[in-house]
């Protein structure tokens, strides 16, 4: 059993159905629901999702990407005092964008084993408190094919 963070678009891609993504984010959801791993994020996330849909005038997606934030199938992790110490030393020591920041700080701060991303520039970076880093064109579950 792991930690899993994933970002922010992961949710995205699974919830709004993305073409190539939204298949792939789906089976390793499954996966990791038969292996009970524990799926997490950031509120900042939550936020970040929601944005779309109530942008594009979609209160329906919205309110469905609540009910799934809400249930029992994530855990929404704080930004908190905390978070904010850790936000601020990987911007210092890796020049990471405000948001990538957050999401690296809360993932570190709950201890995740992996921090699950599409974004290519953060597959470089070791942060303390990640076990890694992974992108969804690396086979971390066994069945699934990027």
């Amino acid at each position: 059993m792991s930690r899993v963070y994933w970002d922010s678009m992961l949710f995205v891609y699974l919830l709004e159905g993305h073409p190539v993504f939204g298949p792939i984010t789906a089976a390793i959801l499954r996966e990791m629901v038969e292996r009970r791993d524990t799926l997490c994020t950031s509120v900042f996330s939550v936020g970040e999702v929601l944005t779309g849909p109530r942008k594009n005038g979609f209160q329906d997606a919205a309110d469905q990407a609540m009910r799934f934030f809400s249930g029992s199938t994530v855990e929404v992790l704080p930004f908190n005092l905390a978070t904010s110490d850790q936000f601020s030393k990987v911007r210092a020591l890796t020049g990471a964008s405000p948001p990538d920041a957050i999401h690296l700080a809360t993932a570190a701060i709950a201890s995740a084993d992996v921090f699950l991303t599409n974004d290519k520039k953060l597959l470089q970076l070791h942060i303390p408190g990640i076990g890694y880093i992974a992108g969804l064109d690396r086979k971390i579950y066994s069945k699934y094919q990027p």
